[in-house]
């Protein structure tokens, strides 16, 4: 159930540690809704933390989550998730529908097995990652660009208003990036709320509407216009940003 007017995310001085080491330290943020969303920052800034702390997966030291004001766990069913793909057990022995078909069970529950439009569901999400023709490959035998595809189908299948995906864009060739990036962009024209984790500075003005710059606190987020900028850049990165986006000059660094 949403409240009125609340904002898809919101977050109120989220920390999280490991170990009794801060990891993300009093992050207070609330997302725009139907926007693609990159979450930017140097690597152990925290940002696959951020997105398993607002999806429940990791326990909190302190501050709150809501999904359009309401706690996580009586709104998970609005959520799609993508986590990095090397975080996932590829030799496991099922085929690339049964994967898609998993998509399914938030909207069944788990004592409901899935009928013929589930698959059918499961099969049009294949065929919108270009990969329909696979169904009945085993996952172990697909590419590691195949394999986001299909995480990203099983996502899509899961028809959640609110999606995080944590590095889709690693690892994969040029086509399966410009097929992610078209769905992402679909998923937008329906108003969908996108989270992406993303490395690659040379795209962020070209796929995302706002971002996050994290580096274990917020260092700043908005529209990507107005916050994607050299000086949130170097706050960010400090002096491991050894390149800068191609859209700004490098004299900007003076």
């Amino acid at each position: 159930m949403k409240q009125k007017n609340a904002a898809p995310v919101s977050v109120e001085r989220l920390s999280v540690a490991y170990h009794k080491k801060p990891v993300l330290r009093e992050i207070t943020y609330a997302s725009p809704e139907g926007e693609l969303i990159g979450i930017i920052g140097p690597n152990g800034a925290g940002k696959s933390t951020f997105i398993k702390a607002v999806l429940g997966l990791l326990p909190l030291t302190g501050g709150s989550v809501h999904i359009y004001g309401q706690p996580y766990r009586a709104t998970q069913q609005l959520i799609g998730y993508v986590p990095q793909r090397e975080s996932v057990d590829w030799d496991f022995p099922t085929d690339v529908l049964d994967v898609v078909m998993m998509g399914r069970y938030g909207k069944l529950g788990w004592f409901k097995r899935p009928g013929k439009s589930d698959r059918d569901i499961a099969m049009a999400c294949l065929d919108k990652v270009g990969m329909a023709d696979f169904a009945k490959r085993q996952i172990s035998q697909l590419s590691g660009g195949q394999q986001q595809r299909v995480f990203l189908a099983r996502a899509l299948a899961q028809d959640a208003t609110i999606y995080f995906m944590d590095e889709p864009f690693a690892g994969v060739d040029a086509a399966t990036e410009k097929a992610i990036i078209q769905v992402l962009q679909e998923l937008r024209a329906h108003n969908k709320t996108v989270f992406v984790v993303h490395h690659d500075l040379q795209t962020v003005t070209d796929y995302f509407d706002s971002v996050i710059l994290l580096n274990m606190r917020l260092i700043a987020a908005g529209p990507t216009k107005e916050t994607f900028t050299v000086e949130n850049l170097q706050k960010t990165y400090g002096g491991r940003l050894a390149i800068l986006p191609r859209q700004f000059d490098l004299t900007m660094m003076g």
